[in-house]
Protein backbone atom coordinates (compact mmCIF):
# COMPACT_ATOMS: atom_id res chain seq x y z
CA UNK A 1 0.00 0.00 0.00
CA UNK A 2 1.34 3.43 -0.96
CA UNK A 3 0.74 6.45 1.26
CA UNK A 4 0.05 9.78 -0.38
CA UNK A 5 1.63 12.95 0.86
CA UNK A 6 -1.78 14.05 2.18
CA UNK A 7 -2.11 10.92 4.30
CA UNK A 8 1.42 10.88 5.74
CA UNK A 9 0.99 13.83 8.18
CA UNK A 10 -2.16 12.20 9.57
CA UNK A 11 -0.34 8.91 10.09
CA UNK A 12 2.58 10.70 11.74
CA UNK A 13 0.22 12.49 14.13
CA UNK A 14 -1.52 9.21 14.93
CA UNK A 15 1.71 7.42 15.84
CA UNK A 16 2.95 10.35 17.91
CA UNK A 17 -0.18 10.32 20.05
CA UNK A 18 -0.21 6.54 20.23
CA UNK A 19 3.34 6.51 21.54
CA UNK A 20 3.49 5.52 25.18
CA UNK A 21 4.81 8.29 27.42
CA UNK A 22 7.67 7.47 29.78
CA UNK A 23 7.08 7.58 33.53
CA UNK A 24 6.93 11.32 34.36
CA UNK A 25 9.21 12.83 37.01
CA UNK A 26 7.58 13.99 40.24
CA UNK A 27 7.51 17.68 39.24
CA UNK A 28 5.68 16.85 36.01
CA UNK A 29 3.05 15.07 38.11
CA UNK A 30 2.19 18.16 40.21
CA UNK A 31 -0.14 20.06 37.86
CA UNK A 32 -2.04 16.97 36.62
CA UNK A 33 -2.52 15.90 40.24
CA UNK A 34 -3.83 19.34 41.19
CA UNK A 35 -6.17 19.30 38.19
CA UNK A 36 -7.45 15.88 39.26
CA UNK A 37 -8.33 17.37 42.64
CA UNK A 38 -9.89 20.42 41.02
CA UNK A 39 -13.40 19.04 41.49
CA UNK A 40 -13.11 19.92 45.18
CA UNK A 41 -13.99 16.40 46.30
CA UNK A 42 -12.05 14.18 48.68
CA UNK A 43 -9.80 11.67 46.94
CA UNK A 44 -7.78 8.66 48.05
CA UNK A 45 -4.20 7.91 47.06
CA UNK A 46 -5.39 4.98 44.95
CA UNK A 47 -7.90 7.11 43.05
CA UNK A 48 -5.18 9.63 42.23
CA UNK A 49 -2.77 6.93 41.06
CA UNK A 50 -5.34 5.35 38.76
CA UNK A 51 -6.43 8.68 37.27
CA UNK A 52 -2.87 9.91 36.71
CA UNK A 53 -1.76 6.60 35.21
CA UNK A 54 -4.54 6.96 32.67
CA UNK A 55 -3.72 10.62 32.12
CA UNK A 56 -0.08 9.80 31.35
CA UNK A 57 -1.04 6.74 29.29
CA UNK A 58 1.25 4.44 31.29
CA UNK A 59 1.43 0.75 30.47
CA UNK A 60 1.08 -2.09 32.97
CA UNK A 61 4.82 -2.74 32.75
CA UNK A 62 5.60 0.90 33.50
CA UNK A 63 3.22 0.90 36.46
CA UNK A 64 4.91 -2.21 37.84
CA UNK A 65 8.41 -0.75 37.55
CA UNK A 66 10.07 -0.76 40.98
CA UNK A 67 12.76 1.32 42.61
CA UNK A 68 16.11 -0.52 42.76
CA UNK A 69 15.34 -1.67 46.31
CA UNK A 70 12.16 -3.35 45.09
CA UNK A 71 10.25 -1.82 48.01
CA UNK A 72 8.03 0.62 46.11
CA UNK A 73 6.79 1.31 42.61
CA UNK A 74 8.48 4.20 40.80
CA UNK A 75 5.24 5.89 39.74
CA UNK A 76 3.66 5.55 43.20
CA UNK A 77 6.77 7.09 44.74
CA UNK A 78 6.77 10.05 42.36
CA UNK A 79 3.06 10.76 42.86
CA UNK A 80 3.56 10.60 46.62
CA UNK A 81 6.34 13.20 46.48
CA UNK A 82 4.38 15.46 44.13
CA UNK A 83 1.52 15.36 46.65
CA UNK A 84 3.89 15.97 49.58
CA UNK A 85 5.43 19.08 47.99
CA UNK A 86 2.03 20.57 47.18
CA UNK A 87 0.86 19.89 50.73
CA UNK A 88 3.89 21.80 52.03
CA UNK A 89 2.89 24.71 49.76
CA UNK A 90 -0.73 24.59 50.93
CA UNK A 91 -2.25 23.58 47.58
CA UNK A 92 -3.51 20.24 48.92
CA UNK A 93 -4.38 19.11 52.42
CA UNK A 94 -5.29 15.86 54.15
CA UNK A 95 -8.82 15.56 55.46
CA UNK A 96 -8.11 12.21 57.12
CA UNK A 97 -5.67 9.36 56.77
CA UNK A 98 -5.04 8.55 53.10
CA UNK A 99 -7.62 11.11 51.92
CA UNK A 100 -6.95 14.64 50.64
CA UNK A 101 -8.54 17.48 48.70
CA UNK A 102 -7.64 20.76 47.03
CA UNK A 103 -7.43 23.94 49.11
CA UNK A 104 -8.61 27.44 48.28
CA UNK A 105 -5.02 28.30 47.35
CA UNK A 106 -4.89 25.26 45.09
CA UNK A 107 -8.04 26.42 43.28
CA UNK A 108 -6.49 29.86 42.82
CA UNK A 109 -3.42 28.24 41.24
CA UNK A 110 -5.61 26.25 38.86
CA UNK A 111 -7.40 29.41 37.79
CA UNK A 112 -4.08 30.77 36.49
CA UNK A 113 -4.10 28.21 33.64
CA UNK A 114 -0.47 27.31 34.20
CA UNK A 115 1.43 24.97 31.88
CA UNK A 116 3.23 23.36 34.79
CA UNK A 117 4.07 23.46 38.49
CA UNK A 118 7.59 22.90 39.79
CA UNK A 119 9.65 23.43 42.93
CA UNK A 120 10.58 26.96 41.92
CA UNK A 121 6.90 27.88 41.60
CA UNK A 122 6.10 26.48 45.05
CA UNK A 123 8.86 28.52 46.73
CA UNK A 124 6.75 31.66 46.39
CA UNK A 125 4.79 30.44 49.42
CA UNK A 126 6.39 31.13 52.84
CA UNK A 127 5.05 27.85 54.26
CA UNK A 128 6.86 25.92 51.59
CA UNK A 129 10.14 27.78 52.08
CA UNK A 130 9.92 27.13 55.80
CA UNK A 131 9.24 23.43 55.27
CA UNK A 132 12.18 23.13 52.87
CA UNK A 133 14.54 25.23 54.99
CA UNK A 134 17.89 23.52 55.49
CA UNK A 135 21.02 24.23 57.56
CA UNK A 136 23.28 26.75 55.87
CA UNK A 137 26.07 24.19 55.48
CA UNK A 138 23.91 21.74 53.50
CA UNK A 139 23.67 21.53 49.73
CA UNK A 140 21.25 23.98 48.05
CA UNK A 141 17.96 22.77 46.63
CA UNK A 142 18.24 22.00 42.94
CA UNK A 143 15.02 23.18 41.34
CA UNK A 144 15.76 21.26 38.13
CA UNK A 145 16.02 17.91 39.88
CA UNK A 146 13.61 15.28 38.56
CA UNK A 147 14.34 12.42 40.97
CA UNK A 148 12.63 11.88 44.29
CA UNK A 149 14.84 11.61 47.40
CA UNK A 150 14.42 7.82 47.42
CA UNK A 151 15.49 7.63 43.78
CA UNK A 152 18.56 9.76 44.45
CA UNK A 153 19.57 7.57 47.40
CA UNK A 154 19.00 4.35 45.52
CA UNK A 155 20.82 5.58 42.42
CA UNK A 156 23.83 6.43 44.57
CA UNK A 157 23.55 3.02 46.26
CA UNK A 158 23.48 1.25 42.89
CA UNK A 159 26.55 3.18 41.74
CA UNK A 160 28.47 2.26 44.90
CA UNK A 161 27.37 -1.37 44.53
CA UNK A 162 28.49 -1.44 40.88
CA UNK A 163 31.91 -0.02 41.81
CA UNK A 164 32.27 -2.60 44.60
CA UNK A 165 31.28 -5.36 42.20
CA UNK A 166 34.03 -4.30 39.78
CA UNK A 167 36.58 -4.24 42.62
CA UNK A 168 35.59 -7.73 43.75
CA UNK A 169 35.77 -9.13 40.24
CA UNK A 170 39.22 -7.61 39.67
CA UNK A 171 40.41 -9.12 42.94
CA UNK A 172 38.96 -12.55 42.13
CA UNK A 173 40.99 -12.65 38.93
CA UNK A 174 44.24 -12.28 40.93
CA UNK A 175 43.66 -14.96 43.60
CA UNK A 176 44.85 -18.57 43.37
CA UNK A 177 42.54 -21.30 42.01
CA UNK A 178 42.31 -22.78 45.51
CA UNK A 179 41.22 -19.47 47.01
CA UNK A 180 38.71 -18.98 44.19
CA UNK A 181 37.19 -22.36 45.03
CA UNK A 182 37.03 -21.26 48.68
CA UNK A 183 35.06 -18.18 47.64
CA UNK A 184 32.69 -20.33 45.58
CA UNK A 185 32.15 -22.64 48.56
CA UNK A 186 31.37 -19.81 50.94
CA UNK A 187 28.92 -18.15 48.54
CA UNK A 188 27.05 -21.41 47.94
CA UNK A 189 26.88 -22.20 51.66
CA UNK A 190 25.61 -18.70 52.43
CA UNK A 191 22.93 -19.29 49.79
CA UNK A 192 21.82 -22.41 51.63
CA UNK A 193 23.66 -25.16 49.76
CA UNK A 194 26.15 -27.71 51.04
CA UNK A 195 25.15 -27.96 54.68
CA UNK A 196 27.98 -26.67 56.88
CA UNK A 197 30.98 -24.76 55.57
CA UNK A 198 33.21 -27.61 56.77
CA UNK A 199 31.28 -30.29 54.87
CA UNK A 200 31.08 -28.17 51.74
CA UNK A 201 34.81 -27.51 51.87
CA UNK A 202 35.48 -31.24 51.82
CA UNK A 203 33.26 -31.70 48.82
CA UNK A 204 34.70 -28.99 46.60
CA UNK A 205 37.99 -29.76 44.95
CA UNK A 206 38.05 -33.48 45.71
CA UNK A 207 37.02 -34.66 42.27
CA UNK A 208 38.99 -32.74 39.66
CA UNK A 209 38.29 -35.22 36.87
CA UNK A 210 36.20 -35.23 33.72
CA UNK A 211 35.49 -31.50 33.88
CA UNK A 212 34.10 -31.57 37.43
CA UNK A 213 35.76 -29.59 40.21
CA UNK A 214 33.55 -30.71 43.05
CA UNK A 215 30.25 -31.89 44.41
CA UNK A 216 28.08 -30.11 46.93
CA UNK A 217 24.81 -31.08 48.58
CA UNK A 218 21.73 -29.22 47.37
CA UNK A 219 20.44 -29.03 50.96
CA UNK A 220 21.55 -29.83 54.49
CA UNK A 221 20.03 -33.33 54.31
CA UNK A 222 21.88 -34.21 51.12
CA UNK A 223 18.73 -35.21 49.23
CA UNK A 224 20.42 -34.32 45.94
CA UNK A 225 23.90 -33.40 44.72
CA UNK A 226 25.06 -30.51 42.57
CA UNK A 227 28.21 -30.85 40.49
CA UNK A 228 30.38 -27.76 40.19
CA UNK A 229 32.84 -26.37 37.71
CA UNK A 230 34.71 -23.29 39.00
CA UNK A 231 36.99 -21.61 36.47
CA UNK A 232 39.18 -18.51 36.64
CA UNK A 233 39.09 -17.35 33.04
CA UNK A 234 39.68 -14.06 31.29
CA UNK A 235 38.12 -14.85 27.92
CA UNK A 236 34.50 -15.62 27.14
CA UNK A 237 33.53 -19.23 27.80
CA UNK A 238 32.03 -20.75 24.68
CA UNK A 239 29.68 -23.64 24.01
CA UNK A 240 32.31 -26.44 23.77
CA UNK A 241 33.37 -25.89 27.39
CA UNK A 242 29.78 -26.17 28.57
CA UNK A 243 29.28 -29.26 26.42
CA UNK A 244 32.24 -30.92 28.17
CA UNK A 245 30.70 -30.12 31.54
CA UNK A 246 27.32 -31.47 30.42
CA UNK A 247 29.01 -34.65 29.23
CA UNK A 248 30.73 -35.02 32.61
CA UNK A 249 27.35 -34.72 34.32
CA UNK A 250 25.91 -37.46 32.13
CA UNK A 251 28.87 -39.68 32.98
CA UNK A 252 28.01 -39.27 36.65
CA UNK A 253 24.27 -39.65 35.99
CA UNK A 254 23.90 -36.24 37.54
CA UNK A 255 20.98 -33.94 36.84
CA UNK A 256 22.20 -30.62 38.21
CA UNK A 257 25.32 -28.55 37.74
CA UNK A 258 26.70 -25.06 38.31
CA UNK A 259 29.39 -23.55 36.11
CA UNK A 260 30.97 -20.53 37.85
CA UNK A 261 33.57 -18.32 36.24
CA UNK A 262 35.28 -14.96 36.63
CA UNK A 263 34.57 -14.17 32.95
CA UNK A 264 31.32 -14.49 30.98
CA UNK A 265 29.52 -16.89 28.63
CA UNK A 266 28.85 -16.72 24.93
CA UNK A 267 25.30 -16.63 23.56
CA UNK A 268 25.87 -20.14 22.18
CA UNK A 269 26.80 -21.43 25.63
CA UNK A 270 23.67 -19.94 27.18
CA UNK A 271 21.49 -21.30 24.41
CA UNK A 272 22.98 -24.78 24.83
CA UNK A 273 22.02 -25.12 28.51
CA UNK A 274 18.39 -24.31 27.69
CA UNK A 275 18.14 -27.23 25.28
CA UNK A 276 19.48 -30.13 27.36
CA UNK A 277 17.90 -32.40 29.93
CA UNK A 278 20.41 -31.64 32.69
CA UNK A 279 19.86 -28.43 34.65
CA UNK A 280 23.00 -26.32 34.37
CA UNK A 281 23.21 -22.86 35.91
CA UNK A 282 25.77 -20.46 34.47
CA UNK A 283 27.16 -17.84 36.86
CA UNK A 284 29.43 -15.24 35.28
CA UNK A 285 31.88 -12.99 37.06
CA UNK A 286 29.58 -10.00 37.55
CA UNK A 287 26.83 -12.21 38.93
CA UNK A 288 29.26 -13.93 41.29
CA UNK A 289 30.45 -10.53 42.58
CA UNK A 290 26.82 -9.53 43.09
CA UNK A 291 26.17 -12.68 45.10
CA UNK A 292 29.24 -11.98 47.23
CA UNK A 293 27.82 -8.55 48.06
CA UNK A 294 24.31 -9.86 48.70
CA UNK A 295 25.45 -12.69 51.00
CA UNK A 296 28.32 -10.85 52.69
CA UNK A 297 31.29 -12.79 51.31
CA UNK A 298 34.54 -10.83 51.06
CA UNK A 299 32.83 -7.57 52.01
CA UNK A 300 32.12 -5.67 55.23
CA UNK A 301 29.68 -2.94 56.22
CA UNK A 302 31.18 0.53 56.03
CA UNK A 303 28.04 2.44 57.04
CA UNK A 304 24.39 1.64 57.68
CA UNK A 305 21.60 4.17 57.12
CA UNK A 306 17.99 3.75 58.20
CA UNK A 307 15.22 5.42 56.22
CA UNK A 308 12.22 6.11 58.42
CA UNK A 309 8.72 7.28 57.58
CA UNK A 310 5.86 8.51 59.71
CA UNK A 311 3.73 5.81 61.31
CA UNK A 312 0.19 6.98 60.51
CA UNK A 313 -1.30 4.33 62.81
CA UNK A 314 0.44 5.97 65.77
CA UNK A 315 -1.61 9.14 65.29
CA UNK A 316 -4.95 7.37 64.80
CA UNK A 317 -7.27 7.72 67.78
CA UNK A 318 -8.44 4.37 69.13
Amino acid sequence: MLYTHELFPKLLTYFIFQKVMPIPDFQSVMLPLLRFCGDGKEHTNREALEALAKDFNLTEDELKQLLPSGQQRVFDNRVAWARAHMKMAGLLENTRRGVFHITTRGKEVLSQNLTGINLNFLRQYPEYQEAREKPKDSLPIKEEEVQTPEEQIEQAYELLRENLSCELLSQLKTVSPAFFEKVVVEVLVKMGYGGSLKDAGKAIGRSGDEGIDGIINEDRLGLDSIYIQAKKWDGTISRPEIQKFAGALQGKRARKGIFITTSDFSAGAREFVTNIDSKIILIEGKQLAGLMIEYGVGVSNEAVYELKKMDSDFFTDS
